[in-house]
């Protein structure tokens, strides 16, 4: 019974976020906010939405193993199987924005702040709300560079949404995916959790592979769409700025809502490969290496982690 509560609650927890992020940009155009900072954190943070309320529900709950494998599997996957995939099934990537010059260190930075406040073996409030601050600042760069656009696929009419915006029904709709993310979090965690017991696994490690892999759906088929429609740079620009929510916002809010305690040092390996996939994607857009043997080298780096994790079952 667990596996279908799994399945269902994940698949509304999706849903959800998907109901959230339509209507956010929909009120994002009606007011005239521009379809550059609607990509690159409207649609960045929107598919986050899975694992923030996977990690905070989680949180709360006490099961600080899923609050943390969840994001550091997602960030992993969002790497090494979303950017992999991408780089393999697009035909030439030749982004307008330089996402070295001006991005894809904001994707190192959560990550480094991640290891330093890992070596206490504890996430405070403080430090969450630390974390939660570097949103804001990679928000207010975004700003500051919106002149340099890239397109991100969102061809809507700026009139024709105007005309047919109902304010009333957003506002609703955005309530009824704000309640369907927050019951399918709550779902999806707890089951994932009997899950492992049955298996006789860790948290950590349901957290890490199964709740990590459906909570970067999102990403996923975001990604692919994008990349199948020749906007490549999208993807890329939509999982520096999801990986970037994931800590600065995801596990931020998880800290916040309830303090996490764990012995970091017990997972090395997976916190190592997080560093090594983030580094991969630093190197790859400073050397515009945006062909098919970057791709395979980042499903090589998924095929190792996954093997790793699985040897725990």
């Amino acid at each position: 019974m667990d596996y279908i509560i799994f399945v269902v609650s994940l698949a509304v927890l999706i849903y959800g976020a998907d109901i959230i992020i339509n209507q956010s940009e929909k009120v994002a155009l009606r007011f005239g906010i521009s379809e550059y900072i609607i990509g690159a954190t409207l649609i960045a943070l929107g598919t986050s939405l899975p694992e923030m309320a996977a990690s905070i529900s989680a949180s709360i709950h006490n099961k600080a193993e899923l609050a943390v494998s969840n994001i550091i599997g997602s960030n992993i996957i969002n790497i090494t199987l979303v950017i992999g995939v991408v780089l393999l099934i697009s035909k030439k990537i030749n982004p307008n924005r330089d996402f070295f010059a001006k991005d894809s260190s904001w994707a190192l930075f959560p990550v480094l702040i991640f290891v330093a406040i890992a070596f206490d073996n504890q996430i405070t409030r403080l430090s969450g709300v630390a974390m939660f601050m570097l949103m804001f600042a990679y928000i207010l760069f975004l700003l500051n560079h919106s002149d340099d656009t890239v397109d991100f696929g969102i061809d809507k009419d700026s009139e024709e949404i105007k005309k047919d915006f109902n304010l009333p029904k957003t506002v609703v709709l955005i309530l009824i995916g704000f309640i369907t993310v927050i019951y399918g979090a709550d779902y999806t965690i707890s089951s994932a959790s009997n899950i492992a017991k049955s298996f006789g696994v860790s948290d950590w490690v349901i957290g890490v592979i199964l709740v990590a892999f459906g909570t970067s759906l999102p990403e996923l088929i975001v990604s692919v769409m994008a990349a199948r429609a020749g906007k490549a740079d999208m993807a890329i620009g939509n999982i520096i700025g999801s990986n970037m929510a994931n800590i600065s916002v995801a596990l931020a809010g998880a800290a916040i809502a309830n303090p996490i305690h764990l012995d970091f040092s017990k997972y090395t390996f997976d916190i190592v490969v997080l560093i090594v996939s983030t580094l991969m994607l630093v190197f790859i857009t400073a050397n515009k290496m945006y062909s098919k043997p970057a791709g395979i080298s980042l499903l090589v780096l998924l095929t190792i982690f996954l093997q790793h994790a699985l040897s725990s079952f």
